[in-house]
């Protein structure tokens, strides 16, 4: 696992559920964690509506130069995300706006990211998203985003959903795309996401179908919360 780890992706593929979860996790392991909102692009469902939720865990998070107001939705980075990718001590999780186009705020941040020891760049990838639910299209989202930023993919979560419809047969089937994109690219498979109550029924199917290079990453729909959720 690399300090930072960047996680980019088209759109609503799910990369803001995916950088929470992740960082809650990161912080069961580490004392300082910080997570980014980096996604100017999207109004819609990003980490930074959480923030309460995560600095009561311990969670350091930054986003735009004017905080959570009503300004929040200018599209300004504030300079203050320098500070947990300077200092050593932090894990980062940054989560980035979707296609190339919200990728491209990378790059006033690039010389943090270039060494690879240091830092990955991840794509979500979501088979039940459009132009993300074929080879061709997931390689072309790929394509742009490494001639966006001039990072490379270094791995791929599969993260086929359809919210709380979703059956193991959509992660299965956004599995497979990925298979098939790995083999184009020669990226791995890094993470394959699950809602937490589907995981025992993932797990007996990846036996059966013995997809042994499948790691199961266990989530919860923090961005998109009912009453259910918070029994």
């Amino acid at each position: 696992m690399k300090r930072i780890t960047l996680i980019v992706g088209h759109y609503g593929s799910g990369k803001t559920e995916f950088s929470v979860n992740h960082v809650i996790n990161l912080k069961k392991q580490y004392d300082k964690v910080a997570i980014l909102d980096m996604d100017i692009a999207n109004p819609y469902f990003r980490s930074r509506e959480r923030q309460e939720f995560l600095e009561d865990m311990g969670i350091t998070i930054h986003f735009n130069s004017f905080g959570y107001d009503i300004t929040e939705d200018l599209p300004a980075i504030s300079a203050c995300m320098k500070a947990p990718l300077e200092n050593k001590d932090y894990m980062v999780v940054a989560d980035v706006g979707g296609d190339n186009a919200g990728a491209r705020v990378l790059n006033q941040f690039k010389k943090y990211f270039v060494d690879e020891s240091d830092c990955e760049m991840l794509i979500v990838v979501n088979a039940n998203r459009p132009e993300t639910d074929t080879l061709e299209g997931a390689l072309y989202h790929i394509q742009t985003i490494q001639a966006e930023t001039g990072l490379k993919v270094k791995g791929l979560i599969s993260n086929t959903h359809l919210l709380r419809e979703t059956k193991v047969e959509d992660i299965l089937k956004g599995y497979q795309l990925c298979r098939d994109i790995s083999r184009e690219t020669g990226i791995p498979i890094t993470y394959t996401t699950c809602v937490e109550k589907l995981v025992p029924e993932l797990e007996k199917a990846k036996a059966e179908q013995g997809l042994d290079d499948m790691v199961i990453y266990p989530i919860k729909l923090y961005m998109r919360p009912t009453w259910l959720d918070r029994k």
